[in-house]
């Protein structure tokens, strides 16, 4: 490849990533910013109660839950493009419904509907097809910081957004994000789609579901958005008629909160990195349980739920930034693609949970009761997570293999290269898929061997 072809390579790679940055972030954004306002505005809905807010809150995971896989499936057949339009077209569809709405139940479709455009399976395909594998680490964390500044803007803006435009104005808001984003995707490339991954699907499943680690991860992120959405419910209420501040006031209180948490995860992040994710992860659930205590215990004291919401996002930011990085290390050769999409699917499903869950214990028992429920649910993460063992930074590699040869003991020799921990040869396309640690890899060995298997057929 020629220099230019490399340079016109990589800004095909920046501009792609930028826009699907773009699009998760205007989507996102949309959707986060009725969560800190809904469950105060919600009351007013005809045929409101605490658990039909918690499930308009939360509906919108129950459908990304279920239709994740299939939108990737489906962007699989007919392209990339379609389905962005497609699942945007839904989105955009919702907003309007649930702003036309007067009704509990005509939000909560509205919200099905918007969550029924799945687009997150076909935002990340799409960076595989177009992002060459030495910068995809790079397009994936630009898509995560969009992801994690739409919050972060969604709740700062989201009270004071709803103070001047009404509940509906916010959907209708929504609306117009989503009709922008819908134009920022027809400007993204609309690549042939690969091949199939080398695995079968049900291999591919079987591998995933049956890793104890994954596992464990999966748990984390449905826990950790159980925890967020069913917290949601009340928190508002609380500020509001507890503490007695307005929405506006809400704003500043999360503005404050949000900032002086992100500082203070900082060096936990460069602790995490240089001595091992585990301890800081078991140090973030260990805060999450107290802050959800914190918030049980707060009444009516300010500093109290300040302090409490402190704590919360520091612990919430810290692990939004570790999980997604574990997953990709856990994840056995040649299946980290649908690693990804499971653990997806564990994190909405853990908001429509939480949605229900704290409606419930909310409508039922009281605030308290959400709160110490959430506790307990990350008590059960932490006891889970417990015996989770530091995982190796890992390198995923691919060995083209040339044809007619002893499958077995191609795979049994890779396996014996010092540094490769893993090794799953598919015939049927001559690969082998390698995880590898860098640190002790013997290149050399890898390369006489990929050499010696060459010239054997």
């Amino acid at each position: 490849m020629t220099d230019a072809s490399r340079a016109a390579l990589r800004r095909t790679e920046l501009s792609t990533t930028g826009s699907l940055a773009a699009i998760f972030a205007l989507r996102m954004f949309g959707l986060f910013m009725i969560l800190p306002v809904f469950a105060v505005y919600g009351e007013r809905l005809d045929g409101a109660t605490p658990l039909l807010i918690g499930t308009a809150i939360g509906a919108y995971g129950l459908m990304q839950a279920m239709l994740q896989i299939p939108f990737g499936m489906l962007s699989d057949r007919f392209g990339r493009r379609p389905l962005l339009l497609a699942g945007l077209l839904l989105f955009v569809a919702g907003g309007a419904v649930a702003a036309l709405s007067d009704t509990i139940h005509g939000v909560i479709l509205g919200r099905a509907l918007q969550g029924a455009g799945a687009i997150a399976s076909v935002i990340m395909a799409l960076i595989g097809d177009v992002v060459s594998e030495r910068h995809r680490t790079r397009a994936m964390a630009l898509i995560g910081m969009s992801v994690g500044a739409s919050f972060i803007l969604a709740l700062i803006l989201g009270p004071l957004l709803a103070h001047w435009l009404g509940l509906s104005g916010l959907f209708w808001l929504t609306v117009v994000l989503g009709a922008l984003a819908m134009g920022v995707a027809f400007g993204v490339p609309s690549p042939q789609v690969r091949a199939a991954e080398p695995l079968p699907a049900g291999q591919r499943f079987r591998r995933v579901l049956g890793d104890p680690n994954l596992r464990r991860l999966d748990l984390g992120i449905m826990v950790l958005h159980l925890t967020m959405t069913a917290s949601f419910v009340v928190l508002p209420q609380i500020l509001k008629q507890r503490l007695g501040l307005d929405l506006q006031q809400h704003s500043l209180l999360y503005l404050a909160v949000l900032v002086t948490s992100f500082l203070a995860m900082v060096p936990l992040i460069i602790t995490a990195e240089r001595r091992g994710a585990m301890p800081v992860k078991r140090l973030a659930v260990s805060l999450l349980i107290v802050a959800e205590v914190l918030l049980a215990l707060a009444g009516g004291a300010l500093w109290h739920c300040v302090l409490a919401l402190f704590v919360y996002f520091m612990a919430f930011n810290l692990l939004e930034a570790l999980l997604p990085s574990l997953v990709g290390r856990a994840a056995p050769a040649g299946t980290r693609g649908t690693a990804m999409g499971v653990y997806s699917t564990s994190q909405f499903l853990g908001v429509f949970i939480g949605g229900q869950l704290g409606g419930a214990l909310y409508q039922w028992v009281g605030a308290e009761a959400v709160f110490l429920g959430c506790a307990l649910m990350a008590v059960v993460w932490l006891a889970y997570l417990w015996r989770m063992r530091e995982l190796p930074k890992l390198d995923n590699r691919v060995i083209h293999l040339a044809g007619h040869q002893d499958w077995g003991d191609t795979a049994a020799r890779l396996r014996g290269v010092p540094g490769v921990l893993e090794a799953v040869v598919v015939a049927e396309q001559s690969l082998a898929l390698l995880k590898v640690d860098n640190q002790l890899l013997d290149e050399d060995a890898l390369a006489t061997l990929a050499g010696e298997v060459e010239a054997r057929s």
